[in-house]
């Protein structure tokens, strides 16, 4: 058995990742080792400059070996998909299992809202929901993840001490209980687990 605690009786339906600054390296490196054929969604939602529109995508994309894709609104989230919120959008995941994109103000100065990301894909997945903050500046996400953990979703920050800027995954510790604090390297281990785990 793995390191990590991953209950048998849990089947995970998504993963939702945030990050601002210092996490870009955290995501390339992440994007290069999750295997093609990972089944469960992946929603990232990355703080970006809001009048670029490209290159971001094809950034990440150089070294990934799953297709990154910024949703369209009311587009259903498929399974083994990989998704980016769009620069200058809110993107929240609605019953239905489908996407909604907003231009409603800033939450915690942010359009991308991790909050609001991970608060929506919350209220959808519940327990089946896997929440991943890593390095940023400020405490959007910190909220997000408080919902996940209310949900009885597996909440993951990585380790303040590894991070670039540690002020995000900081706030999340402080805002509710965290199932784990992990190097980079390690939250890559988990998901390659659960990878594993999900092909018995």
């Amino acid at each position: 058995m793995s390191k990590f605690r991953l209950s048998s009786q849990t089947n995970y339906k998504a993963v939702v990742i945030g990050g601002s600054a210092g996490s870009f390296q955290s995501v390339t490196k992440l994007l290069a080792t999750i295997p093609s054929d990972f089944e469960l969604p992946i929603l990232f939602c990355l703080h970006r400059l809001k009048h670029v529109r490209n290159g971001f995508v094809e950034a990440l994309s150089i070294k990934s070996n799953k297709a990154i894709v910024e949703p369209l609104d009311k587009e259903p989230v498929r399974t083994n998909g990989v998704y980016l919120a769009p620069a200058n959008y809110h993107m929240c995941v609605e019953l239905g299992n489908t996407f909604s994109l907003a231009t409603d103000g800033l939450v915690n100065n942010s359009r991308p809202s991790i909050d609001l990301t991970f608060e929506t894909a919350a209220y959808v997945y519940r327990d089946k929901l896997i929440g991943i903050l890593l390095s940023g500046a400020n405490k959007d996400g910190a909220y997000g993840m408080k919902k996940i953990k209310e949900k009885n979703g597996l909440t993951i920050v990585q380790d303040p001490d590894e991070s670039m800027i540690n002020a995000m995954p900081t706030a999340a510790l402080a805002a509710t209980e965290i199932d784990m604090v992990l190097k980079v390297d390690e939250i890559i281990d988990f998901l390659m687990t659960l990878h594993k785990q999900m092909k018995r």
